[in-house]
């Protein structure tokens, strides 16, 4: 692909879901060409957590908690759990004032609860990649390691770039409690080469990862397309293991809602407030998602 293909194309991929969005209740027209080639798709290996298949179909929705307080936090959980089209919940300990572990770990018990048979996952974004607070890569590791222990995680994010050795021990405990891990990457600042974005995942796979997980910056619709490049060739080559893959902002939505065609099993939504740039709330989220599947998959 040339450099003067990049902006169609990403133009295209844009204005696709909204086209379907658009004639989602119409009476479709006859038909007046041949059928569509088939389409060889390598799919992810899934594994279930909590009755929620993640590998296969449509990406399951993701919405996070922002609140400050229990109390606050408590509220969201409730309405996540509540709301059909959120499918698993991620709780943001970084956003929390109180930060002592037993607190934390009570508020997730609480917050597991009130969320009914949902997933949780556990984030603790650093600042370092977008998150609310900074914390040394010890200390990260120690709450980690006494928050597995609760007993109410199903997830772990566990953020790459941290010290190696403390990642390496979260991967083996998380594993020994029987909890899949998230690896992660963040880039609020700009879009890696493919290449790039590709190495970061497959790493991330030897590293132990259950879900495979990068989010970037697009500094233009071209950046969108390396992010979905990336992700078809980690998809056909490289990893059957699922996919959390994004482009932030409002460019690059389309990446939220196109997964079921590059690759990505997970997809993030809100209910109110963002969590990261350009998440779409989780109804929209939904109606879209199940638009591209019924066109990827001919309804079935």
């Amino acid at each position: 692909m040339n450099k003067k293909t990049l902006l169609p194309l990403s133009s295209l991929l844009i204005a696709l879901p909204l086209a379907m969005v658009t004639s989602f209740n119409t009476q479709a027209a006859p038909a007046t060409s041949a059928a569509a080639a088939t389409v060889v798709q390598r799919h992810a290996t899934p594994f279930t957590i909590r009755n929620v298949q993640i590998g296969q179909g449509a990406p399951k929705t993701i919405v996070p908690t922002t609140g400050k307080t229990a109390e606050e936090v408590l509220k969201q959980a409730q309405v996540i759990g509540a709301n059909a089209d959120a499918e698993v919940i991620e709780f943001r300990i970084d956003y929390l004032d109180n930060q002592d572990a037993t607190a934390i770990g009570d508020l997730g018990v609480q917050v597991a609860k009130a969320t009914g048979n949902k997933p949780l996952i556990l984030t603790f974004r650093t600042k370092a990649e977008g998150g609310a607070k900074a914390i040394e890569d010890a200390q990260y590791g120690e709450l980690y390691l006494k928050l597995l222990k609760r007993g109410f995680i199903d997830m772990l994010d566990v953020e790459m770039f941290r010290d190696p050795q403390v990642v390496a021990k979260l991967v083996a405990q998380a594993h020994k409690s029987g909890v899949k891990v998230v690896m992660s990457s963040h880039d609020f600042a700009k879009t890696p080469d493919a290449a790039e974005i590709v190495e970061r995942l497959r790493k991330q796979d030897a590293m132990g990862a259950d879900v495979l997980k990068i989010a970037v910056m697009p500094q233009s619709p071209a950046d969108v397309v390396k992010l979905l490049d990336a992700s078809v060739q980690i998809r056909q080559t490289y990893s059957t293991k699922p996919l959390l893959v994004m482009s932030m902002g409002g460019v690059g939505a389309i990446t939220r809602l196109s997964g079921e065609v590059f690759g990505s099993d997970l997809t993030f939504g809100m209910i109110g407030v963002p969590s990261a740039p350009g998440q779409v709330e989780v109804k929209e989220l939904r109606q879209v998602l199940d638009v591209v599947h019924n066109a990827v998959t001919g309804g079935k």
